[in-house]
């Protein structure tokens, strides 16, 4: 078997299509059908099995898939490690975020890294959920994601940055507008714009507002946290939304930000496979974003240090 045998298999597994496998690598389905085929003869066993839509890896399937996968990781960080002892001060950071991410929490950490590594190229890659992006740290394709931090993933360490105290955003006309803060309580029955329900920091809202027995309503959903700003800001309806690096505070423009105390803290921060194998340039550009923050008034989380591990599970 060969490396190439190994990789096409995984994809495979995770596809659960020979076809999209394929497409993907630009090859024709007999070219992937023939890496399964070398790997089934060399392990003496079925490593697939056909089902109605494609394919999916038997018990022995997902036994070498789960090997491979790891395996391969491990090969993919070193081979990367030795390219950054050859270039020197150049490489590559891959980076899973999106527009609201590095507005908010990277923008300035953007402009002091290329200032201090001109030779290292950055990439930032938008992916659609949090299982994507840590499928995509297992398996080597990126370096670091930014997160809402959950429950612990197997084979990923998530690393606290910031906790972010929930705010109310209304309009400057809005009757709750010149409250100084607003208690819990008093969302109970409001309609609200509704932050994308399955995504993390939703999830975390809903069981913060769970623990004070308090349960919102929407009548608005959007995408993202700047769109639910920026209705609010036109009088289209209400957002709790967190207190993001980079607001104007309560008072200045149009959008108002009343403070709600009592709601646990959103906590967000770095995804990565191990931090210990990180290439240099990639934890330098993890570090200088957490400077970044600690220089402009947003603190690490409590108790919590740039370096601190909050969660991992080998």
């Amino acid at each position: 078997m060969t490396l190439d045998d190994l990789r096409v298999f995984v994809a495979v597994c995770r596809a659960g299509s020979l076809s999209a496998v394929a497409r993907e690598l630009g090859c024709t389905q007999s070219a992937v059908s023939q890496h399964v085929k070398r790997l089934e003869r060399e392990t003496g066993v079925a490593l697939l099995e056909r089902q109605a839509r494609g394919v999916a890896a038997t018990r022995a399937g997902r036994v070498l898939e789960a090997a491979a996968a790891e395996g391969l990781s491990g090969l993919d960080l070193a081979l990367r490690q030795l390219r950054d002892l050859v270039d020197g001060e150049a490489g590559h950071v891959r980076v899973a975020t999106g527009a609201t991410t590095v507005r908010h929490f990277m923008s300035d950490a953007v402009v002091e890294f290329r200032r201090r590594r001109p030779k290292v190229n950055l990439e930032f890659r938008t992916v659609s959920s949090g299982r994507g992006s840590f499928e995509a740290l297992t398996d080597g394709t990126l370096d670091l994601v930014w997160i809402t931090l959950g429950p612990p993933a197997r084979g990923v360490e998530q690393r606290a940055v910031v906790e972010l105290p929930w705010v109310l955003a209304v309009r400057e006309d809005d009757p709750l507008a010149g409250r100084e803060s607003l208690d819990a309580g008093e969302l109970h029955g409001l309609r609200l714009i509704r932050l994308p329900p399955n995504s993390a920091s939703a999830l975390h809202l809903d069981a913060a507002c769970e623990e004070l027995g308090v349960r919102l309503g929407y009548d608005t959903s959007i995408a993202d946290w700047d769109t639910a700003l920026l209705l609010a800001e036109l009088g289209v309806g209400r957002a709790v939304v967190p207190a993001l690096p980079g607001l104007a505070v309560p008072g200045a423009g149009p959008l108002r930000l009343v403070p709600l105390p009592r709601l646990r803290p959103l906590p967000v921060g770095w995804a990565v496979r191990r931090w210990d194998a990180l290439s240099p340039a990639a934890r330098a550009f993890a570090d200088t974003v957490v400077e970044k923050r600690r220089r402009t008034g947003v603190l690490p989380a409590p108790g919590l240090s740039a370096r601190t591990a909050l969660r991992s599970r080998p």
